[in-house]
């Protein structure tokens, strides 16, 4: 008898939750003027997995427009592949600066 009760007051209660999709953002590479354009090309093909074509493509668009969306991913990848880009960046010598921005 009260297990009848049970299931009605369990099914009564369960909600269904809606899961939003992740945030996406830009991952913008902003030209300065002492990285040079085949790391800058590199960086694009080792964290964004770019081709050559696409990353020398990106790469000339960032230094003829001063910066450029290199990649738009959900907020954590791209925080993570800012950091990466960074770091590599830093340990080569480069002040390579990285700029998210809501898509």
């Amino acid at each position: 008898m009260s297990t009848k009760t049970e299931v009605q007051q369990t099914q009564s209660t369960k909600s269904k939750t809606k899961i939003k999709p992740p945030s996406l953002y830009n991952v913008i590479y902003i030209n300065d003027d002492q990285t040079t354009m085949e790391f800058v090309v590199e960086s694009l093909k080792i964290i964004f997995y770019h081709t050559e074509e696409t990353a020398k493509e990106l790469t000339l668009k960032i230094h003829e427009d001063g910066s450029s969306v290199v990649k738009t991913l959900p907020y954590e990848i791209a925080e993570q592949k800012g950091v990466e880009v960074t770091m590599l960046a830093r340990n080569n010598g480069f002040p390579l600066a990285i700029k998210l921005q809501p898509a």
